[in-house]
């Protein structure tokens, strides 16, 4: 894959853009001001793969309450900031890894100015969140609705703001709840800008469909070589959007280590019970951090076929199943062991290793 060639930014020592890794983003969903709670939240985060969060600055109290909340996040912590440009100020004295501001709400030059000038004593990335269900009075007089050329007018416009004043450390975000207007303007971003890009389709509903609506948007632009950093949106726990995050980039090959599960879609030559089967090696295997292929295969089609190119595999007949390591026959069984044999095999490969 030829990726976009960014500049880099560090955001708490997690690297953005210039060839980084892609990396998976949240928001807690918890009360800033309770620090306690928000702690919680982002440890349970970090624990599913999350590599950065974000949290909701709303007023004076959530910003005080951010030092201890930095001061003892396992992540980089984000201030989400809209409407006051202070509440930046506040959060970048309480050692926010990264800066978020809505160009549609937070402001003319002068509070811009302010914030970069903060951010720039301490060294501390400012991301431009553009969203259309937010942008600027002015740019939709021109343009009458959302466009991509809005969106990147609107960016823009703030970027030049901040390498005004000598401010480079930027990243960009142009989030649509729609998909098609989201890939155009990230796809319209990706020519115009030298930044990096955080991926996203904003307000992407619940858990299935706004997996669904993300997969289809970010996937389609991190296979372009188009995106830095990505955040699912789904309105569940935000471990959902963490976990959704990674299977995007493995499936995107942007993201090795854990387990890559292969099963075929059932259908009448099938005679074991491949859904439950599949079903729970998947969640079996679910904390195992090796970098392997798992294939659950239901019937002789294409069974043995993608067992045997899986590192691990089982393959169904009637009633009973074969068990692969790497492309061999190690183990016959009734259906009802195969599960246990497979993980138990794996578990101690593991342990070997």
């Amino acid at each position: 894959m030829d990726r976009s060639k960014t500049r880099q930014i560090n955001a708490g020592g997690v690297r953005i853009g210039g060839g980084a890794e892609v990396t998976v983003q949240s928001m807690c969903c918890t009360d800033t001001r309770d620090a306690q709670a928000t702690l919680a939240q982002i440890e349970a985060l970090r624990s599913a793969g999350c590599d950065m969060v974000r949290v909701a600055v709303p007023d004076e109290a959530a910003a005080r309450a951010l030092s201890e909340v930095c001061r003892r996040s396992p992540l980089p912590v984000v201030a989400d900031i809209h409407f006051d440009y202070r509440l930046a100020m506040l959060s970048a004295e309480a050692g926010v890894s990264k800066i978020r501001i809505n160009p549609g709400n937070i402001g003319g030059e002068e509070k811009v100015r302010s914030v970069a000038s903060a951010c720039r004593e301490r060294k501390i990335p400012i991301r431009i969140g553009v969203n259309a269900g937010s942008l600027e009075k002015r740019l939709l007089g021109r343009y009458g609705q959302p466009t991509p050329e809005a969106m990147v007018e609107s960016a823009a416009g703030q970027a030049e703001i901040l390498e005004k004043c000598g401010f480079s450390d930027i990243c960009l975000s142009l989030k649509a709840s729609g998909v098609p207007l989201t890939v155009a303007a990230y796809r319209l971003a990706a020519e115009t800008f030298p930044y990096p890009l955080h991926l996203g389709v904003t307000e992407a509903g619940t858990s299935y469909n706004g997996t669904i609506s993300s997969a289809v948007g970010i996937g389609a632009l991190l296979l372009e070589g188009i995106g830095d950093t990505i955040r699912v949106s789904l309105t569940a726990d935000p471990v959902e959007e963490v976990r959704a995050g990674i299977a995007i980039l493995r499936a995107a090959g942007l993201r090795r280590g854990g387990v890559r599960f292969i099963s075929c879609p059932t259908c009448g030559r099938t005679q074991v019970d491949l859904i439950s089967l599949a079903e729970e090696t998947e969640r079996r295997l679910a904390g195992c951090k090796r970098d392997i292929t798992v294939a659950v295969m239901g019937c002789i089609v294409n069974g043995p076929g993608e067992a045997r190119q899986a590192d691990y595999g089982i393959a169904g007949g009637r009633g009973e199943g074969v068990i692969f390591r790497k492309g061999e026959i190690v183990a016959k069984a009734p259906e009802e062991r195969l599960v246990d044999l497979l993980v138990h095999m794996i578990e101690k490969d593991t342990e070997d290793r």
